[in-house]
């Protein structure tokens, strides 16, 4: 029983690279179709509006291959991701309570294409793996796209945003180390 538990926090696919490092070969690779896609740190910052261009360029070339991308966060400012999801032209579900499946399922559902083919992408263990194993979907954690530009020493709201969330994301890695998942 405790093995399956660390089983829900073991993603298929770390990659210590942003979305970005997500390619039509490696799609193709993990027979892959479609990506749910989470939106703080991993397509943009914790307090970013915009999609940088290499974002924008990759959900270009990702949907000329025909894969189907849909944005699932668990921000509760529908106005903010709507924006997002607007500026890449994808359809999205924010408040998405990750890691519950409802809204979750609800996306791939609305996807058509089988569990197997649809990968989860996130930054986050405990939130974005966790759902996607639930799911059975293929589950790839991201570095944020933000990981690097932390301001320790220009305290703003928005560097201790990113420090706090940092802070999270390492200590879930931490846990999920300390208790022998490759991560």
């Amino acid at each position: 029983m405790i093995v399956k538990a660390w089983r829900l926090i073991t993603p298929d696919l770390v990659l210590a690279a942003p979305i970005t490092a997500i390619t039509p070969q490696l799609m193709a690779k993990h027979g892959l179709q479609g990506l749910i896609l989470d939106v703080d740190n991993t397509l943009i910052g914790d307090d970013e509006a915009d999609v940088s261009p290499e974002v924008r360029l990759w959900v270009t070339t990702m949907q000329q291959q025909q894969y189907s991308l849909c944005l699932a966060s668990n921000n509760f400012s529908d106005r903010r991701i709507q924006k997002v999801a607007a500026s890449i032209n994808l359809p999205y579900r924010s408040r998405a309570g990750k890691p519950s499946r409802r809204v979750v399922r609800q996306v791939l559902d609305a996807m058509q294409l089988p569990s197997a083919q649809v990968g989860m992408v996130g930054d986050r263990l405990f939130t974005d793996t966790i759902v996607g194993n639930r799911l059975g979907l293929f589950t790839i954690l991201v570095q944020p796209p933000c990981e690097e530009n932390i301001e320790f020493l220009k305290p703003s709201l928005a560097s201790i945003f990113k420090i706090r969330s940092s802070f999270l994301r390492n200590g879930e890695i931490w846990i999920a180390r300390r208790s022998g998942v490759k991560v």
